[in-house]
Protein backbone atom coordinates (compact mmCIF):
# COMPACT_ATOMS: atom_id res chain seq x y z
CA UNK A 1 0.00 0.00 0.00
CA UNK A 2 1.77 3.24 -1.20
CA UNK A 3 1.26 6.56 0.98
CA UNK A 4 -0.50 8.91 -1.05
CA UNK A 5 -3.33 6.61 -2.08
CA UNK A 6 -7.14 6.58 -0.73
CA UNK A 7 -6.63 2.62 -0.11
CA UNK A 8 -3.78 3.27 2.22
CA UNK A 9 -6.06 6.22 4.37
CA UNK A 10 -8.70 3.80 3.93
CA UNK A 11 -6.81 0.70 5.41
CA UNK A 12 -4.51 2.41 7.89
CA UNK A 13 -7.26 4.91 9.56
CA UNK A 14 -4.68 7.95 8.79
CA UNK A 15 -5.52 11.14 7.96
CA UNK A 16 -7.11 12.04 4.16
CA UNK A 17 -5.28 14.87 3.27
CA UNK A 18 -1.74 14.43 4.70
CA UNK A 19 -1.64 10.30 5.93
CA UNK A 20 0.81 11.16 8.89
CA UNK A 21 -1.32 10.46 11.47
CA UNK A 22 -3.88 8.12 13.08
CA UNK A 23 -7.29 10.08 12.80
CA UNK A 24 -8.43 7.84 15.88
CA UNK A 25 -7.85 9.02 19.27
CA UNK A 26 -6.01 5.11 19.80
CA UNK A 27 -5.00 2.93 17.40
CA UNK A 28 -7.13 -0.43 18.65
CA UNK A 29 -10.77 -0.77 17.52
CA UNK A 30 -11.36 -3.63 20.03
CA UNK A 31 -11.45 -0.86 23.13
CA UNK A 32 -15.21 -0.53 22.45
CA UNK A 33 -15.48 2.87 24.70
CA UNK A 34 -13.62 4.87 22.08
CA UNK A 35 -14.15 2.81 18.95
CA UNK A 36 -15.51 5.74 17.28
CA UNK A 37 -13.76 8.58 19.14
CA UNK A 38 -11.39 10.88 16.36
CA UNK A 39 -9.24 13.59 17.17
CA UNK A 40 -10.36 17.46 16.20
CA UNK A 41 -7.53 18.09 14.22
CA UNK A 42 -4.62 16.95 11.89
CA UNK A 43 -1.41 17.87 13.92
CA UNK A 44 0.23 17.95 11.09
CA UNK A 45 -2.35 19.39 8.41
CA UNK A 46 -4.69 21.02 10.56
CA UNK A 47 -7.73 19.17 8.89
CA UNK A 48 -10.54 19.40 10.61
CA UNK A 49 -12.05 15.72 10.54
CA UNK A 50 -15.67 16.78 11.68
CA UNK A 51 -16.19 18.78 8.19
CA UNK A 52 -19.67 19.00 9.46
CA UNK A 53 -22.08 18.75 12.50
CA UNK A 54 -23.41 14.73 12.13
CA UNK A 55 -21.26 14.01 9.32
CA UNK A 56 -19.98 10.57 9.44
CA UNK A 57 -23.94 10.08 9.58
CA UNK A 58 -23.40 8.46 6.00
CA UNK A 59 -21.01 6.16 6.90
CA UNK A 60 -23.42 4.30 7.97
CA UNK A 61 -24.76 3.68 4.51
CA UNK A 62 -21.33 2.38 4.08
CA UNK A 63 -21.06 0.47 6.84
CA UNK A 64 -24.16 -1.53 5.33
CA UNK A 65 -22.33 -2.64 2.42
CA UNK A 66 -19.10 -3.45 4.64
CA UNK A 67 -21.36 -5.59 6.72
CA UNK A 68 -22.67 -7.37 3.61
CA UNK A 69 -19.06 -8.13 2.02
CA UNK A 70 -18.30 -9.41 5.32
CA UNK A 71 -21.24 -11.60 5.63
CA UNK A 72 -21.20 -12.64 1.90
CA UNK A 73 -17.20 -13.93 2.26
CA UNK A 74 -18.68 -15.56 5.54
CA UNK A 75 -20.91 -17.24 4.12
CA UNK A 76 -18.88 -18.38 0.94
CA UNK A 77 -16.26 -19.72 3.34
CA UNK A 78 -17.88 -21.07 5.79
CA UNK A 79 -21.08 -23.13 3.21
CA UNK A 80 -19.16 -23.67 0.14
CA UNK A 81 -15.68 -23.94 0.98
CA UNK A 82 -15.99 -25.69 4.23
CA UNK A 83 -18.84 -27.16 3.32
CA UNK A 84 -20.81 -26.85 6.58
CA UNK A 85 -25.17 -26.73 7.27
CA UNK A 86 -26.98 -23.29 6.40
CA UNK A 87 -27.51 -22.88 10.38
CA UNK A 88 -23.89 -23.51 10.93
CA UNK A 89 -23.21 -21.09 7.63
CA UNK A 90 -25.73 -18.87 9.90
CA UNK A 91 -23.81 -18.86 12.97
CA UNK A 92 -20.52 -18.13 10.74
CA UNK A 93 -21.85 -15.04 9.35
CA UNK A 94 -23.40 -13.32 12.83
CA UNK A 95 -20.16 -14.44 14.81
CA UNK A 96 -17.96 -12.90 12.05
CA UNK A 97 -20.24 -9.76 11.97
CA UNK A 98 -20.08 -9.27 15.67
CA UNK A 99 -16.56 -10.30 15.91
CA UNK A 100 -15.15 -7.96 13.25
CA UNK A 101 -18.08 -5.32 14.16
CA UNK A 102 -15.59 -2.42 15.30
CA UNK A 103 -13.27 -2.82 12.40
CA UNK A 104 -16.23 -2.40 10.18
CA UNK A 105 -17.18 0.93 11.93
CA UNK A 106 -14.00 2.22 11.16
CA UNK A 107 -13.41 1.15 7.85
CA UNK A 108 -16.76 2.37 6.76
CA UNK A 109 -15.74 6.10 8.60
CA UNK A 110 -12.33 6.26 6.68
CA UNK A 111 -14.33 4.98 3.22
CA UNK A 112 -16.91 7.58 3.99
CA UNK A 113 -14.07 10.69 4.65
CA UNK A 114 -12.24 9.74 1.72
CA UNK A 115 -15.32 10.13 -0.67
CA UNK A 116 -14.76 13.97 0.38
CA UNK A 117 -11.23 14.67 1.17
CA UNK A 118 -8.57 13.69 -1.47
CA UNK A 119 -4.19 13.40 -0.41
CA UNK A 120 -2.70 16.69 -1.00
CA UNK A 121 1.44 16.85 -1.33
CA UNK A 122 1.67 20.09 -0.21
CA UNK A 123 0.37 19.48 3.20
CA UNK A 124 2.59 17.03 3.66
CA UNK A 125 5.47 19.14 2.58
CA UNK A 126 4.04 21.40 4.92
CA UNK A 127 4.26 19.30 8.06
Amino acid sequence: MLKGTKIYSIFTGSCPKCHNESMYQRKNPYILNDVLKINDNCSHCGMKYRLEPSFFYGSMYVSYGVGIAFAVAAFLISYLFLETTLFTAFLAIVGTLIILGPIIMRLSRNIWINLFVSYDKKATKNS
